[in-house]
């Protein structure tokens, strides 16, 4: 689905249900994704997302943004003349700051794990790096403050859907915030506008999966129940009915019905913690780095749009 009156339909319609996953034995990749409030059928997704509400609760966004700039200035400091902000800035940080909140015993090992649970996170992934995950996810388990096995689960989903949803974000907005080599003027408005703007036209998670339970009538077309649909987010945020000149890259827009963070009751809790995180990098970005090449490649997924590298040079 690519309307946007159609996408939201969908997102708030009980009709249309995540995908049901497989668990596994306790510890392991499978029971992790059938743990966590992300992949919950109706019946557990309300207890789950408590668990994630409750410990987002304690995390102030000034807080985080605020240690996610120093620790993007420390990286900065060390750097040399030049960096890849993907690799050393746009996981890392926010992983680190947000582990670190969360009670995790070593921050940068649980964000090297987190890396490896993300890349194997979604069904259907090679065995290989489904076993890595397994460790990984022992690893963030060993780490994790004491609570019950469920809770500590959505403590991981939490880290896990952050990883490479803020670290889309933060490359896609260097990209269009950082002065390019052709000494073009940088872009004046603040970072949340640009980071608002870049959500709607270069979205970090491009689409999600639903499954109808029931036959339902959406955007013209009949779908019985059982029917596999794809709500893409991002052709939904470029619908010329509800965004004006939608392929335009305009901070400050007014328009309204941005839907990458979702929509109804699985729109995503934290929201407002991965901005703070983001701009926290980017607030120290754009004061001393300029970017260094004018193109951009993205990571092969079938949902998420997350730049390779973007390099940047240091002052």
């Amino acid at each position: 689905m690519t309307r946007h009156a159609d996408v939201r339909a969908a997102l708030t319609d009980p009709a249309f249900r995540v995908p049901a996953v497989d668990s596994g034995p306790p510890g392991t990749l499978a029971w992790l994704r059938a743990s966590v409030s992300r992949f919950s059928p109706p019946q557990r997704h309300a207890e789950r997302r408590a668990m994630v509400v409750t410990a987002l609760a304690e995390l102030d966004p000034d807080e985080l943004r605020h240690e996610a700039a120093r620790l993007t200035v420390a990286v900065l400091d060390r750097a040399g003349d030049r960096l890849d902000v993907m690799r050393e800035l746009a996981r890392p940080v926010p992983l680190r700051v947000l582990a670190g909140r969360l009670g995790l015993a070593d921050p940068a090992a649980a964000g090297t794990a987190v890396a490896v649970v993300a890349a194997a996170y979604h069904p259907g992934v090679d065995q290989a790096l489904a076993r890595r995950a397994d460790r990984a996810v022992s690893t963030l388990l060993a780490l994790a403050p004491p609570a019950a096995p469920e809770v500590r689960a959505n403590l991981i989903g939490l880290l896990v859907q952050a990883c490479d949803a803020t670290a889309g974000l933060i490359g896609a907005a260097a990209h269009h915030l950082l002065p390019p080599p052709d000494h073009r003027p940088p872009v004046a408005a603040g970072t949340a506008e640009v980071l608002a703007e870049v959500l709607r036209l270069d979205p970090p998670v491009r689409a999600t999966r639903r499954v109808t339970t029931a036959a339902v009538h959406v955007g013209g077309q009949d779908l019985p129940s059982g029917s596999p649909v794809l709500l893409r987010f991002d052709a939904a945020n470029r619908d010329p009915r509800v965004f004006a000149e939608p392929a335009m890259f305009r901070p400050g827009r007014h328009d309204a019905g941005l839907l990458t963070f979702g929509a109804g009751e699985r729109g995503c809790p934290g929201d407002r913690h991965a901005l703070a995180l983001a701009g926290g990098v980017l607030d120290v970005l754009r004061e001393r780095c300029r970017r260094i090449r004018a193109d951009l490649r993205h990571e092969p997924h079938p949902t998420l749009r997350v730049p390779t590298s973007v390099e940047v040079s240091v002052r």
